[in-house]
């Protein structure tokens, strides 16, 4: 199974390419003269954040503060160039080592090959570690301080939440060239006879 793995990464950021309703998620490690970028979905990005200061909360109150909570200056730059994916996430999975202390974020690929029945639930992709994963599936692996970890969690929501406005009736997302909104049922208020 190839496995990137970044113990520490010099960089781990979530980000984008495209405009709002047409882009591209990507996670990306940086680290010892490698880039790795893997494509995800939107909903993997803010679950995994999600999860991240979840996973956080539930270790400061079972162990107190762990050691390297400082967070590293704010990180808004761009991807790093050249953006080739390596491959499409399938399964994240999210583990605590508390021998070393670090935040264990574990991408697998996307098996192509297995039917729509084989989809889990968000959450259920989130709670298993995947030591077992079939050798043929590509792995990015990344071991963060709780401080990068919280970082990183910040800066993937910012970049979920800069997409397309919400609808203020419907609460879906507005196009650029206008929206269909279930809510208005073809009614307008301006033309009340």
């Amino acid at each position: 199974m190839p496995v990137f793995q970044f113990n520490p990464p010099d960089r781990f950021v979530a980000g984008t390419v495209g405009q709002p309703g047409d882009r591209t998620f990507f996670l990306q490690a940086v680290g010892e003269g490698r880039i790795t970028s893997v494509v995800l979905e939107k909903a993997q990005v803010e679950a995994l954040a999600t999860r991240i200061e979840e996973l956080l909360e539930e270790v400061h109150r079972r162990f107190g503060a762990p050691p390297d909570e400082t967070a590293p200056p704010e990180d808004d730059a761009p991807l790093e160039q050249p953006i080739e994916q390596d491959f499409r996430v399938g399964t994240l999975a999210l583990a605590w080592d508390a021998e070393a202390a670090r935040v264990i974020i574990e991408a697998q690929e996307l098996d192509e090959t297995a039917g729509d029945d084989d989809v889990e639930d968000d959450d259920e992709e989130l709670e298993v570690f995947a030591e077992d994963a079939p050798a043929h599936r590509d792995v990015l692996r990344v071991y963060l301080t709780p401080g990068a970890a919280r970082a990183f969690a910040g800066r993937a929501l910012k970049v979920v939440s800069a997409g397309r406005p919400d609808c203020p009736l419907c609460g879906r997302p507005l196009d650029p060239n206008g929206h269909i909104c279930a809510r208005q049922n073809g009614y307008r208020p301006d033309r009340l006879v």
